[in-house]
């Protein structure tokens, strides 16, 4: 379907930080790609890798170093001389896990087994917020805009002090949100009023324009409605931008997504899928009416669903996606011309990794930084769900000769679990093979945790099986030996 292009506003790619932090000169040539791709923003949600000082270090990540502040500062720097704005992202409601995760802040949580929702009803939990913001907008000289978050606030109405003040007449939970959210708005405009201030909107979408008219929001936020989905619905995401325009919000953004989306412990992202997200962000784009405002679009690119969930794809392994989604909202569709552009700039014949030998070009790398520890994910991925590694426990020969029932009682056929222990040591030393060359490339680009917890994820699962048909033949063998 031919489409026209984005219209004007900000392309911003989203640099989620919370898991898999690139070292910064690999973030360096990310910023430098992101640029040459037609990006002209990043999107960054630093959660723990941000530097925070005096009380507040407690935020910092553990597993590895936060960012320095004059790491910081080099990035902005060096997003600026490429033409990209920053826009740091402080989440103010929802997703504070890895704030309210500290036994020290755990009182300031909406429910105790909800440990993502802030309470809105602390003051103190109101004065930390704005602290994490002054911190962040203080070490980003010159900002001109924040995102405060406010997605996804699960459980909001169900802590006993909600619970209290829902009791009065006429309260909602709608109006629970609104009010926090207005006074962490608030709060930005009142110290930096030249700021302009992002939120998610899903926690609106079912609020009447007359609750959004009456919350005190309009002219203080800019509603940026998130939709991912490669079948998402024209007319009902037209509807909900118009109906935030009659509420008075109509400076609204858009964000779709290349990557992180999917499933949450992918590890190759599907291009097509995210290449039809965008498609249908145009349609949505050209459907708008004059009134609504569009500022521009942030390509979302999830690193964990949230602080304590799995890897999702890591950034090397979605850059064709990323590629290929700035290309389509340029020129308005994926066309002949945009793949060309994509699978030149990139070095690789094709956006999407199911296609053979989609690295084996002699290009430089220099054209796609973390060009080899993209093809060695792909290349684990496919031999870690190949059906003979993942279902060889399975098989006709183990199950048939070598079941638990057998290696318990030590009943075993010598030729046939001689074959089934070749088999396994073969696939075994192969997959090793390969983690050691991925171990290798990924921390050159992320920390040594990254790499630990990618492999324990995913080879980890479908290697023990395979070991422990290994340590069961060694144990029946020395049982059996005459």
């Amino acid at each position: 379907m031919n489409n026209a292009p984005w219209p004007k506003g900000k392309k911003l790619v989203h640099l989620d930080l919370k898991g898999a932090p690139p070292r910064v000169g690999y973030l360096h040539k990310l910023i430098e790609l992101f640029s040459q791709l037609g990006a002209d923003g990043l999107l960054v949600e630093y959660e723990d890798m941000f530097p925070y000082e005096g009380d507040l270090k407690l935020l910092q990540a553990t597993q590895h170093p936060a960012y320095s502040r004059e790491e910081v500062l080099s990035m902005q720097e060096f997003a600026k001389s490429k033409g990209l704005e920053v826009i740091p992202l402080v989440q103010t409601f929802g997703h504070m896990e890895f704030v309210l995760k500290h036994g020290s802040l755990s009182s300031l949580r909406e429910t105790a087994s909800c440990i993502g929702t802030l309470t809105p009803h602390r003051e103190e939990g109101l004065q930390l917020l704005i602290e994490m913001m002054k911190q962040v907008v203080e070490l980003h000289p010159g900002v001109k805009t924040l995102h405060i978050g406010a997605d996804e606030v699960y459980l909001l109405g169900e802590g006993e002090e909600s619970k209290l003040w829902l009791s009065s007449p006429e309260r909602t939970v709608e109006q629970l949100f609104l009010s926090h959210v207005t006074k962490v708005a608030g709060a930005v405009k009142a110290k930096w009023p030249n700021i302009s201030i992002i939120m998610w909107d899903d926690m609106m979408r079912e609020m009447s324009p007359e609750t959004l008219k009456a919350s005190g929001l309009v002219g203080l936020v800019q509603p940026m409605l998130w939709d991912y989905t490669p079948n998402l619905d024209v007319e009902k995401t037209v509807s909900l931008l118009e109906k935030y325009c009659s509420a008075g919000l109509s400076d609204v953004w858009a964000a779709s997504s290349f990557k992180g989306s999917t499933c949450v412990h992918t590890c190759v992202p599907s291009t097509q899928r995210h290449l039809e997200n965008h498609e249908r962000w145009l349609q949505v784009a050209a459907s708008v009416s004059a009134a609504v405002h569009l500022q521009g679009i942030a390509l979302t690119g999830w690193q964990r669903y949230d602080h304590l969930s799995v890897l999702c794809e890591l950034m090397p392994a979605a850059l064709p996606s990323l590629a290929a989604c700035l290309q389509t909202l340029i020129l308005g569709q994926f066309s002949a011309e945009a793949q060309r552009h994509v699978t030149e700039r990139l070095g690789i014949p094709s956006v999407e990794y199911f296609v053979p030998c989609v690295f084996r070009t002699s290009a430089d790398d220099s054209l796609f930084p973390g060009r080899r520890l993209a093809e060695l994910t792909v290349e684990l991925n496919a031999l870690l769900n190949s059906d003979d590694i993942r279902f060889f426990d399975n098989n006709m020969y183990v199950r048939g000769w070598f079941s638990p029932f057998h290696r318990q009682r030590k009943m075993v056929t010598s030729l046939i679990t001689r074959q089934i222990h070749s088999q396994a040591s073969t696939y075994l030393a192969t997959i090793q093979e390969k983690v050691e060359a991925l171990k290798e490339e990924m921390v050159r680009l992320y920390p040594d945790s990254t790499a630990e917890e990618w492999i324990e994820e995913h080879v980890s699962p479908v290697a023990a099986p395979l070991q422990r048909i290994m340590e069961d033949f060694s144990a029946c063998v020395t049982e059996t030996q005459p």
